[in-house]
């Protein structure tokens, strides 16, 4: 089993990080065997989706090769996506929304009338956030809520199934 982890907070040490760090430690613990793939997206140099929609098509993106592409393989090979974002303004991190921008060929293809198609049926995926507002509040005002549902409709969209969230809140606390 190859488990993807894409962390989308800026800081290595930081609580989307940890969360992630055991979240993998208790999956490697159920799957014993597995092997978990580690990016970090802001470590990664890629351009911002252009909009052409020509990856819907061709099944990767046009522009040229950089590390957008490689996390496209990556995506193509793993049985498990685990997605981690702080939450900013009830979204996820924008580097986080472009990468997924850029991925979009890999993620979903498209019949021949235009409609979307997802391309990752039966794959399973975890969401991880972590939020400065309180609890209740990240839900009632939407942040936390806000973020998982961004990133539950890329996963959605492309087929992934969410079997697990986990959302921090309070974070200005800790």
């Amino acid at each position: 089993m190859k488990i993807l982890v894409l962390n989308g907070s800026p800081r290595k040490n930081g609580n989307v990080s940890n969360l992630l760090k055991k979240e993998s430690d208790r999956l490697l613990k159920k799957n014993p065997g597995a092997e978990i793939i580690w990016k970090n997206v802001s470590d990664l140099n890629f351009s911002f989706c252009h909009g052409c929609m020509a990856c819907r098509s061709k099944g990767s993106c046009l522009l040229p090769e950089d590390d957008a592409h490689k996390i496209e393989n990556e995506i193509k090979e793993c049985d498990m996506l685990m997605v981690g974002t702080p939450v900013y303004w009830a979204n996820m991190n924008g580097k986080l929304k472009s990468l997924f921008d850029r991925l979009v060929g890999v993620l979903m293809g498209e019949s021949k009338h235009g409609i979307p198609l997802p391309l990752h049926k039966g794959k399973k995926a975890v969401i991880v956030t972590s939020c400065t507002t309180p609890f209740p509040f990240n839900y009632f005002c939407g942040q936390s809520s806000g973020a998982v549902r961004a990133v539950r409709e890329v996963l959605k969209s492309s087929g992934f199934k969410v079997i697990r969230k986990i959302n921090l809140s309070n974070t200005k606390q800790r």
